[in-house]
């Protein structure tokens, strides 16, 4: 296998319309890791939001069985602690980049299932999360209270970076996760606005530079994956516009 350098991506697939029954479904590869996005539409809100008049944007996430090579039992019932933590991530990340305004009264679910996690498994849900959002929105356009809007305010994608060996690098597998001295998840919009960081030193302290060096290459990252979600959505990018919420 080639030696990536230590600012450049892993090897990136996408396959849109990857499933028939889902109006946005986008299988996600990056590396060895594989994710299935699958977004789906009810047209309901939960009860808090009832009379509102907007919608709601959520997401599951779940590791399958096989996706690692000590099988995974799977969640029945009860959600570990972990995987709830990731689908609110996920969830919140799509919320950013969308006004619910426009939505109308509906719901938006995107489920994000891994196959094969060889490290970044949760910014490789929210990158092929939004390309599934983005089909699933294209599918009900006629439908929305001003179909001349889109939904979506911006693009959103997630990468990882870390420290590892003493040199900051883009885009973890699992190998490089384990031997990192510091690890960091960052979420940006297209736009260049950051909606979630999550740094931890997990062997080691990371002092001002370190951090910028590391937010610098994740801005690279996500800049390169927008640019392949672009590519691949190709006509129904969205035409972005300033949301109407407070």
């Amino acid at each position: 296998m080639t030696k990536r350098a230590d600012n450049e991506l892993r090897p990136i697939k996408i396959k849109r319309g990857f499933t028939r029954t889902s109006p946005g479904s986008v299988l996600y590869q990056c590396g060895g890791t594989t994710v299935l996005c699958t977004a789906s539409i009810e047209e309901s809100v939960p009860p808090w939001l009832a009379a509102q008049g907007r919608g709601w944007v959520t997401a599951e996430y779940n590791m399958l069985p096989g996706s690692t090579s000590t099988r995974k039992p799977r969640d029945r019932g009860k959600v570990d602690g972990r995987t709830t933590e990731i689908q609110r991530l996920i969830g919140r990340s799509l919320r950013a980049i969308v006004d619910t305004s426009r939505l109308g009264p509906r719901t938006i679910t995107v489920d994000c299932d891994v196959l094969e996690a060889d490290g970044g498994t949760r910014t490789a849900s929210i990158t092929g999360a939004f390309i599934a959002l983005v089909d699933a929105l294209y599918t009900i356009r006629t439908a929305l209270p001003n179909p001349a809007v889109s939904p979506l305010v911006d693009s959103v994608a997630a990468i990882s970076v870390g420290i590892v060996g003493g040199r900051p690098v883009l885009d973890l597998d699992y190998p490089m996760d384990s031997a990192a001295d510091v690890d960091m998840n960052v979420i940006m919009t297209g736009r260049g606005r950051y909606v979630e960081i999550q740094g931890t030193g997990e062997e080691a302290t990371f002092d001002d530079q370190q951090l910028a060096a590391l937010l610098g290459l994740a801005k690279s990252g996500i800049q390169q994956l927008t640019a392949a979600q672009q590519q691949s959505l190709g006509r129904r990018w969205p035409t972005f516009q300033e949301s109407t919420e407070s």
